[in-house]
């Protein structure tokens, strides 16, 4: 990584320059190409400043922080770029098609003209709180919802119930064994 460090309204120290080189430099554990980084470190009266901009791949990622020490402004700025570099890459990562190798490869059965098989379904799993109440209630609610069944827990046995709409219009209910 490229990393300049430019001091402004201040004499330029060493372990400054040097703190701020270690802390950026651990970035690179997120980088797989090349980066510029440039840092300026302002002291304007009390107020201590870090501005720090990052080129990736094209892309600007900048932070600024204000404090009473210096050393802080830097720590905190650092987190701030931290968090947007890792916001980006996963932005990258789910932008990326997945499998483009294995569609571009084809399998070895449909090269050789063998039956090619179908992709076993996906199943979301969605997590809901099963609310005690009579199956009348829950009839009730199914008729206010869109939806085509209600889960919910069975106030008098305390067992979890399905009521679904049947195809004939009618509801149907679902209970344990």
């Amino acid at each position: 990584m490229d990393i300049n460090v430019t001091f402004r309204h201040t004499e330029p120290m060493e372990s400054l320059k040097t703190y701020a080189e270690e802390k950026i430099s651990k970035l690179d554990k997120y980088l797989d190409s090349p980066a510029e980084a440039h840092i300026v470190l302002t002291v304007e009266k009390f107020r201590h400043q870090a501005d720090v901009t990052l080129s990736v791949n094209g892309t600007r990622i900048k932070a600024f922080e204000e404090t009473g020490d210096m050393y802080s402004a830097i720590d905190q700025v650092m987190d701030k770029i931290e968090k947007q570099l890792k916001r980006h890459l996963s932005k990258m990562r789910d932008r990326r098609p997945d499998n483009t190798r294995e569609e571009e490869m084809p399998s070895s059965e449909a090269a050789e003209g063998g039956p090619i098989l179908e992709e076993e379904p996906v199943i979301e799993v969605e997590k809901l709180e099963a609310k005690p109440m009579d199956p009348e209630e829950a009839a009730m609610q199914l008729g206010f919802s869109k939806q085509d069944f209600l889960v919910f827990r069975n106030a008098k046995t305390s067992e979890i119930n399905v009521l679904y709409r049947r195809r004939d219009g009618n509801l149907g209910l679902i209970e344990p064994a």
